[in-house]
Order: structure tokens, then sequence, then C-alpha cells
């Protein structure tokens, strides 16, 4: 299979994406003293009951998630209420793929390598998972409202130094620049139909010591964008500004136990825009919360580091 010319500067390094853990781990300190053994809707539940319900299904039983941070505790959605407006979510999940064996069930990425084609599981890591120089990675992500997705990348050097801003989602490339978002609607980067259908990591310099991704949901097409195949080239002012203006308190929880690989309705639900994930279905890995108003964007950073040999993200 060709290897797409674009570095991740798509996504370069995206995975980057993940992590996210980011400042803002404590932040929400004030609106969690306040509430009860962490019980009292830390994790809102209307993240997967925002999502259709499957005709006939009985209920099924929610995941757990923890919240990421000092004195976090493992919590049911189920037992989590909904109680604010001005809280907005954005399920994250980074896909690592490993070599499938003959034991594994359910679906699988065929990779045409050469004259051979290659069977790979994709697999849940964390957001603050490893990362290493070879990994292929994926990304998907989910809002619970409407909106219009964007996400940028930048390498982050030893100094704290970014790099160069590129907008790596939407392309006319993915889903063909399609970068709408709704409640059960899964978007993957790379996209199921793109070649490759994933990132490999690959060192860019010597002194790289991760990514920074900001991933925006807003409610309005972002003006000035002109699309194309490739990853497209912001200004650092640009970006600064869209930060400045929209950054907000952030907290992030990760799914614990669950299911690992990739599942078919997953798979379904990346490779078709109108098959959207039920209440049923698999939650995002990690889910991130922001304390902003109901009429401003959603603006989250993630932040991920290399264990090991450092390495950034390059189109494979």
């Amino acid at each position: 299979m060709t290897e797409p010319k674009h570095r991740l500067n798509c996504f370069r390094r995206i995975l980057i994406l993940a992590a996210l853990g980011f400042g803002g781990l404590a932040v929400f300190a004030g609106m969690l003293a306040a509430q009860d053994s962490g019980t009292r809707g830390i994790l809102p539940e209307e993240f997967v009951k925002a999502r259709p319900a499957k005709p006939g299904a009985a209920a099924a039983a929610r995941p757990s998630y923890k919240l990421v941070g000092a004195g976090s505790k493992t919590i049911s959605m189920a037992a989590l209420r909904k109680n604010s407006t001005d809280l907005r979510e954005l399920g994250i999940t980074i896909w690592r793929l490993r070599p499938s064996v003959s034991t594994d069930g359910g679906p699988r990425i065929l990779v045409q390598e050469g004259a051979d084609t290659i069977s790979w599981i994709p697999e849940r890591v964390a957001s603050s998972a490893p990362l290493r120089k070879g990994d292929r990675v994926r990304l998907s992500i989910e809002s619970p409202r409407t909106g219009y997705l964007y996400v940028i990348d930048r390498e982050q050097y030893a100094s704290k130094e970014l790099g160069d801003p590129f907008l790596i989602f939407p392309t006319s490339r993915t889903h063909n620049g399609d970068n709408e978002v709704t409640a059960g609607r899964l978007i993957e980067i790379p996209g199921q139909e793109d070649r490759p259908t994933y990132f490999s990591l690959r060192e860019s310099r010597p002194d790289q010591t991760g990514e920074v991704l900001t991933v925006i949901v807003a409610d309005k097409p972002l003006e000035g964008l002109t699309l194309g195949p490739k990853a497209l080239a912001l200004s650092k002012e640009q970006v600064a500004q869209w930060e400045q203006k929209w950054t907000k308190q952030t907290e992030h929880f990760e799914m614990t136990g669950g299911k690992r690989a990739w599942t078919k309705a997953e798979q379904e639900a990346g490779l078709d825009g109108t098959r959207l994930l039920t209440q049923d279905d698999p939650g995002p890995q990690t889910i991130y919360r922001v304390a902003t108003s109901s009429d401003e964007p959603i603006l989250v950073k993630v932040g991920l580091k290399y264990g090991g040999s450092k390495a950034g993200i390059a189109a494979h």
C-alpha cells in the first residue's frame, strides 16, 4: 500500500493525540469539592445517553471511568447526575495497532505491504500511554453535541518550544472534508478509506519530546480555511488567538476495563457517517470535560510525551 505523502503534520503525532493530560487536570477543584464522595456528577452520563437508543435492546451496563489526577476514584457512569448546562464533553480514543493472531476475533484492518496483506488489530490505549518509534496509531473522536471538528498538531521540543501548527483535520482527503459531529457519530483520523489507514511514529528531530494537539468543536465552521488533501499550515498568531479565547478549565477521565479491541459497531460507525453508535456500544476511551458556555467552541489540548525512542507521528 502506498504511504500518504503528508507527514503527520497530518496527525503528526497525533496522537499525540492523545494524552491530554495537559495542565488543567486538577481544574474543577472547587466544583469537585462541592460534590459528595466523588459520586455526584463528576462524569456526566449524558455523554453516552446522548447517543440514540438501540431499538428493542435492554439497557446495557455503562462503562466505568476514572478521573485522572490526585484523589481520583473509579466511578460508574450510571451513578452520575446530569446537572449543568455549562459543562461540555469530548470523547477521544487512541488506537494502537498490533499484528493479529489466529485467536483474535472481531474486525481487523488489512494493509497491503508489498506483496503481502498484513492484518492488524486496533486496541485502545490510555491517553497517557507511551508511544514509541514504529507504533502504528489511529484516532477516533466523538462529541455528544452537534458541531464542527478541527484538529491542529504541533511538535514539542525539549526547550518547551512548539513547532509550526498544522490543521490535520479536516482535509479533503479524509471523509471528503466532512467534519460535522453529532451524538453517536464517530470521526476517525485517518479514515478507513485513507491509504494507509494509520500513522506511523517516526523520529522528527533529536530534541523532540512530544506533540500537542489542539482539538476544537465549534457550533459553526471556522472561517478563512481553505482545505486541500494535505494538512493546512496555520499561522501561530491565529492558533494563539483561538486558544486565548476558548481555553477553559478542563478535566479528563479514562475508561477502566471494558472492551479494548476495536468492535464491529465502531468499525461500521467510523466507515459510514450515517451509522451512529448507540447507548449499548462502547464509549470513548478518554472523556474530556470542559467548563465553557454553551455558545462558545469547546477547545481541548492533548499532550503526548514519547517514551523510549523519541518519535513523532508521520504518515506511513
